[in-house]
Order: C-alpha cells, then structure tokens, then sequence
C-alpha cells in the first residue's frame, strides 16, 4: 500500500479508502438491499486493514447511523485508534421535522456528539460536510465546523459534491475570518463522469486540497457490460439517477476499460482504479466492497501502472456531460 499526505495536511493517508456505505444494519434507515449486516461486514473490514488501508470513510446518514457503529467496534477490534484514520459526515436527515439535518450550528453540534457516540470514539480524523445547504448561511456552518475543530473532537474538516464556485467561496470565507479550513474535497470522479477535471478538480490543484472521489467505478458499471443485471443496479436509486441517461460514447468507455483489462489480464476493476490514481490531483480512491473480491480488486490496483497509450484508449471516447456538481 502507498501513502499519501492528505492535502497541505500532516496527515497520511492509504491511497485506497475504504467506504462504509456498504456496512449497515438491516431495517435501519436507508439500508440498501446489497448492504452488509455487521457478521458480513467484519471481515471486509480485517482485510482492509491487513491489506494496509488505514483510511476508512462513513457517515452518520448511511443505515442511520449503523455503519458507523459496525464501523467503530471493527476498528476498535481490529486496531489500535493511532493505526488508522476515520472519516465521517454530516448533513443528512437523521430524524423527521424541523432541524433534523442540515448543516446549521444546532445540526452540526448535536451530529458530531452522536456519530462519537456511534463510533465510540473521542474524534475523528475528517469531518466532512456531505453536500451543501442551500438553507443555511455558510458563515454559520464554518463557525461551527472551527468550533467542532477546536474542542477537539475533529482533527481536520471535509467537503463533498458542490459546484466549484461554491467551494472557493468556503474557502475565502474561512481565510477571511481566520476559521479552520478544509482540506480534501469528496467528489465524483471516474472513466464516465470527468466533469470535475474541468469544475472542481484546478481549483483543489490550486488550492492545495486533497481530493478523495467516490464512485471510482462508477457505482459498477466499470466492471462489468453495460447491461449487465445485479442487486446494486435494480435497487440502487442514486445509482439511477447518476447515470440516467446513458449516451453511445459511455458504453465505448466501457469498452475500452474491457479492452485493456484483457490485454492486461486483468480485472475490469483494476483497470479503472489504476487510471484514476494516475491523476497527479488524486490523494486517494474511496472503494465500496460488498464482497472480499471487491477489495481484493482494489488493492490488486496499487502497483498496476497503466502506460500513456493506455490512458488514452480509456479517455478518447469520452464526451462531456451535464455538471452536477451536487451529486
């Protein structure tokens, strides 16, 4: 495994973070059908470590908060709290009615005492905002964010999915009040959504941000044909709507992501980890794994260097999308 500083940070992270959206107590919240319960989700969780990822990222909205507690009392049993780097987020609704998401000073207070609680942690490592709040003043939000920073129960704060003006927007904001700044956004980045090379991605460069895509497979559909039927793609509703409206060019990427495993010998997977994780911009690729192979796939990704000749098979193809910076 490769390590990496997480933007101007001290902070090291594996250039493979697990995902935890995939851990989650059946019935709880937004379980989705392809979840793992926590007997299932232990051993992935082993392996990551085994394998040298240190770097794990949840939320306290996946499973209503069950991932987090699967996540906490793995890595509890698995590692000593200095061995690893945990990640979570804040914004969506944990309970019905008024003030029950967002990222209001109120929100953001109550969520960080109880994702520690779920946890069973004193702080995590990154605490990220997961979306922006259209109903709540930025200021607010970053007063909290320092607030949370400074009693100690976060080391650093995090963005996710916005629109780039938005993000340097933040970061002004926070220079010019002299708050804690972020340091890595978490966005979407893979072979069939480049948007962000052009958004998002030259002012994280700039801006010195570390830059942790999720969906670096695309919810799957880099590993396998186009229509190829499993649980994921019948019950995934995100899923849906990230990739609605497929176009002629998205399937010939597919394609060639086919043609180079194959030339390679190769999983499908490894191929389009790999084409990420050459992006000079990339800290680290967040991976889902709702089987051992998964992961296995993932870390068997490290050490394959694709050539440059490669690398534009992959991308030629490719033809602009709507920017949806949100999702």
């Amino acid at each position: 495994m490769d390590y990496i500083k997480l933007g101007r940070t001290g902070l090291e992270v594996s250039r493979i973070c697990l995902g935890c959206m995939s851990f989650g107590e059946p019935g709880r919240g937004n379980n989705h059908a392809w979840s793992l319960d926590e007997e299932t989700s232990r051993p992935v969780i082993k392996r990551a470590l085994e394998g040298g990822i240190n770097f794990f990222d949840t939320a306290n909205v996946y499973s209503d908060g069950s991932s987090e507690e699967i996540v906490g009392r793995a890595l509890k049993d698995f590692a000593r709290r200095d061995e690893f780097v945990i990640a979570t987020k804040v914004n969506g609704r944990m309970h019905p009615g008024p003030n029950g998401m967002g990222l209001s000073r109120r929100a953001i207070m109550a969520e960080i005492d109880a994702s520690l609680r779920r946890l069973g942690m004193d702080h995590v490592d990154l605490y990220q905002i997961h979306r922006w709040d259209n109903n709540t003043p930025i200021e607010e939000t970053l007063e909290a964010l320092h607030d949370v920073v400074k009693a100690g129960k976060a080391r650093y704060i995090g963005a996710s999915s916005m629109y780039a003006w938005q993000f340097a927007k933040a970061l002004a904001v926070a220079e010019r009040r002299g708050w804690t700044r972020f340091v890595s956004m978490q966005n979407r980045v893979n072979l069939l959504y480049r948007e962000e090379e052009r958004e998002m991605l030259p002012l994280c460069a700039a801006e010195g941000i570390g830059v942790i895509p999720y969906s670096p497979l695309a919810r799957g559909r880099l590993t396998r044909d186009w229509d190829t039927v499993t649980a994921r793609t019948e019950t995934d509703a995100l899923g849906k709507r990230m990739y609605a409206k497929p176009i002629e060019a998205d399937h010939k990427v597919i394609e060639r992501v086919a043609q180079v495993a194959a030339q390679r010998g190769v999983p499908r997977a490894q191929v389009a980890l790999a084409w990420l994780l050459a992006k000079p911009v990339i800290t680290a690729a967040i991976i889902g794994a709702t089987k051992l192979q998964h992961l296995e796939d993932a870390l068997a990704a490290m050490p394959l260097k694709l050539s440059a000749d490669e690398i534009t098979l992959l991308e030629e193809p490719y033809v602009p999308h709507a920017v949806a910076g949100f999702v």
